[in-house]
């Protein structure tokens, strides 16, 4: 098997073998401590330009298959992992993750202490890193990723959202997921119109506002105020995405005047997740901040400060808002228990809510499914 590597900014190189595709690609090293949900993880566009490592020893034994996508494609720069599962063993596979991977042009590294990497990435914050199959001077390899350009100061939005608007009907595929049905909270037969702008959603997010009676319009994330309004939305979901929220200048200015506007005067709702948590944080005049190491995994424990509810929830962020910065008339709703950083926040007058984890979950527990049905009250009232 062909030799892999991966050099860190800080002159640490491990050497593996390699899987996947072969090449060389550079990106912030970030971990992921879920035990299953791989081909979720690859393909949730939220991870462009990043190199993920996964904690749990061994990964891909149950294949890919054609259902557990969240995108088009994978958009991590790179896979890690201690150990590559040489057998697939699930029904539900269509072939194996090192064919996924080599077949979408993402390389992959195994066989090295995966341990030590996350214990260096928690010790000293995420770093800047190069994966390569084809260079195996590591002063070069080390060289190349000090001089790659990271993630913070960049959009990379305009690399993962559509060109195009499009509807979206799909619901939920397979079998209903565990923890039950989306109370849709109807009014009676009538659908609210929702516009979801996609900076990079993951697609079981439009699935779940469908299954809670929603009529589903996707646009770009660059739409401007006029193009969203044209479609008369009874609410707005912003998605998640990638990358540094503060150079998203844009659809910061859009969403002030959108709260501005359409909030404030029709009474339209917003939901935010993830990226769209931090953009609604920065609309509202709040701060954004990079973490040390970001949160990523499917067992962070949130509370919710309006009930006292903990949940276990899926996480994939690098940045945050920063609770003090937030004005008198937005309230934070949730908050990490691990760390005690934001994870939730509401407007105390108009229909406007924003949460920092995934509540779509896919792949990970259900936990936060609720805040569909609070969305979709949002709108009927």
């Amino acid at each position: 098997m062909a030799i892999a590597k991966l050099a860190l900014e800080n002159g640490v190189v491990f050497t593996g073998r390699a899987f996947g595709a072969t090449g060389e690609a550079d990106g912030e090293v970030v971990f992921n401590t879920g035990m299953t949900g791989y081909q979720e993880i690859l393909t949730d566009p939220s991870y462009n330009g990043q190199i993920v490592t996964m904690t749990y020893p061994q990964i891909g034994n149950y294949g890919v298959n054609i259902d557990d996508s969240e995108s088009k494609r994978p958009w991590v720069r790179g896979f890690v992992v201690r150990e590559l599962s040489a057998t697939v063993s699930n029904h539900r596979a269509g072939g194996s993750l090192a064919d996924f991977l080599e077949r979408n042009g993402v390389i992959g590294i195994e066989g090295i202490d995966t341990r030590a990497l996350v214990r260096m990435t928690r010790e000293l914050g995420a770093l800047k890193g190069l994966l390569s199959t084809v260079d195996d001077d590591d002063a070069s390899l080390v060289h190349k990723a000090k001089s790659s350009p990271g993630l913070v100061g960049r959009d990379l939005t305009r690399e993962v959202m559509p060109r195009e608007g499009y509807a979206w009907d799909e619901g939920w595929v397979g079998p209903e997921p565990l923890g039950g049905s989306i109370d849709s909270a109807s009014n009676g037969d009538r659908k609210p119109r929702v516009v979801a702008l996609d900076f990079g959603m993951k697609w079981n997010i439009p699935r779940c506002l469908v299954e809670a009676g929603c009529r589903v319009r996707v646009l770009p994330g660059s739409a401007t105020a006029e193009q969203i309004v044209e479609h008369e939305p009874d609410g707005i979901f912003i998605s998640n995405g990638p990358g540094d929220p503060r150079p998203l200048e844009a659809a910061t200015s859009t969403l002030r005047t959108l709260i501005k506007t359409a909030v404030a005067d029709r009474g339209v709702a917003i939901f935010g997740i993830c990226l769209g948590h931090q953009l609604l944080g920065q609309a509202f005049g709040a701060k954004t901040f990079k973490l040390k190491f970001g949160h990523r995994g499917a067992n962070h424990p949130v509370r919710d400060q309006r009930s006292g509810r903990v949940e276990i929830t899926t996480q994939n962020h690098g940045f945050a808002v920063d609770p003090s910065t937030l004005p008198n008339d937005v309230e934070p709703t949730h908050v990490n228990l691990n760390d005690q950083t934001l994870e939730g926040l509401k407007h105390k007058s108009l229909p406007i809510l924003g949460v920092q984890y995934h509540p779509e979950a896919s792949a990970g527990p259900h936990d936060g499914h609720y805040l569909f049905a609070e969305f979709r009250s949002m709108m009927n009232r």
